[in-house]
């Protein structure tokens, strides 16, 4: 083993022991009985189910986590990529053609090699929690889509890629942090019309109380929008959610269908006032933002990266090749994407403060509260997660956090 496939280990361990940690503190957060703290929106009945919901999803975590790591630890010290990679290049020859096989392959044979786990969630742990919706021919519908659209978008950006790659030499980097730009503000811009419908249906929220209240909200507050739409979530899980898309005169706010059912007008115009604020305070496009700059740093390490010849020998490679130095890269960049995550969440966590303070000054702090106690109670969510936890994955702080930082705004007001 080289120093470089000595060092992709050890993240790998690292991030598998990070991850098991921060669920035994998650855990360790559940108690016997409801405390009394959340008495007041969860029942005793609905708390036990949030905690078995969680712990089972932890075992099972812990049990597909460990075969993912065993699965990857064999394939790298056995020099597997090494020997596909040899394997593309004596068939096939064009250097292209091989960059796409390669990960076409690798792509592939890790959904399918993952499938039994993903069945087993959705269609055991899911459902028996009443969560899932979905049906054997949907799931297979959408796996399908999926496929095929990950060919064809995923296909392309990674041919581009590959060619930038050949044609520009060291500069690379930069025309590919231009060009992967435009197409993130594009599908920012597009997501909504052009990839969400070839999997849910979406149709304008219909005339009625509730439009025209929100209608009149944004009025009240200026803000324009292009669609109100209501997305057929329930036809896959019962999970509520709302969320906002797109730029400029293309913005949309999308309701899932299960979240106008369970909740009142009043919570509606709320939970949709929490997300135009996102819009209002330019959180949008500060995400945007920041992705860019965070994908400009990744290709500049790349073009660092790629003139290291050991990157593909530690991947079995014989020769150094594009696909070997852009998996092993991948590998090597974990460290870098988690410090880049921690402090991407840091800034969404105060974005959700600042958009749940928006929506209690301009609407209805107490109807905000009521909306985000129902969507953790039917989303059987973890109410009073470890804070070491919320600082590595949440990219919103906790429910009792939110509520607790909107009934101050109240009693500002």
């Amino acid at each position: 083993m080289n120093f470089l496939l000595t060092v992709i280990l050890s993240i790998l361990c690292f991030s598998f022991l990070l991850e098991r940690l921060l669920d035994h503190l998650n855990s360790s957060r559940w108690q016997s009985n409801r405390p009394e703290f959340l008495s007041d929106f969860y029942s005793e009945s609905e708390y036990q189910q949030a905690k078995a919901y969680d712990l089972e999803r932890k075992r099972f975590s812990l049990f597909s986590d460990s075969f993912n790591l065993v699965v990857m630890v064999i394939l790298l010290v056995s020099g597997a990529f090494g020997k596909l990679d040899q394997y593309l290049l004596e068939t096939f020859h064009d250097p292209l053609t091989v960059t796409l096989l390669f990960f076409g392959i690798i792509a592939l044979g890790a959904d399918l090699l993952h499938l039994p786990f993903t069945l087993y969630n959705t269609f055991v742990i899911e459902a028996r929690y009443g969560f899932n919706k979905i049906t054997p021919a949907l799931f297979i519908s959408d796996r399908i889509k999926g496929y095929i659209l990950g060919a064809l978008l995923g296909g392309s950006l990674l041919a581009l890629f590959a060619l930038l790659y050949q044609l520009m030499g060291s500069d690379f980097w930069i025309y590919a942090w231009v060009t992967f730009s435009v197409v993130l503000v594009l599908l920012s811009m597009f997501y909504t019309s052009l990839i969400l419908p070839l999997f849910n249906r979406l149709t304008p929220l219909p005339e009625g109380t509730l439009r025209t209240q929100i209608e009149n909200y944004c009025k009240q507050i200026s803000f324009r929008i292009s669609d109100l739409m209501v997305m057929d979530g329930s036809k896959r899980s019962s999970k509520a959610n709302a969320f906002f898309s797109g730029l400029g005169s293309r913005k949309k706010i999308v309701l899932f269908d299960t979240l106008i059912s369970n909740h009142s007008h009043e919570e509606l115009v709320a939970v949709l006032a929490h997300e135009t604020g996102h819009y209002k305070l330019k959180h949008t496009r500060t995400s945007l933002v920041l992705s860019l700059l965070q994908t400009g740093l990744m290709f500049y390490l790349f073009s660092i990266f790629m003139t290291r010849p050991e990157a593909s020998a530690a991947l079995g490679g014989a020769s150094p090749t594009l696909e070997l130095n852009l998996l092993a890269f991948m590998l090597v960049y974990g460290p870098v994407s988690m410090l880049a995550g921690l402090a991407t969440s840091y800034l969404s966590r105060k974005h959700e403060y600042e958009a749940d303070s928006f929506a209690a000054k301009t609407y209805n702090g107490a109807a905000l509260i009521s909306a985000l106690k129902k969507l953790s109670t039917k989303n059987l969510s973890n109410p009073d997660p470890h804070p070491l936890n919320v600082f590595f994955y949440y990219s919103h702080p906790t429910v009792t956090q939110r509520i607790s930082a909107i009934e101050k705004v109240n009693r500002i007001d």
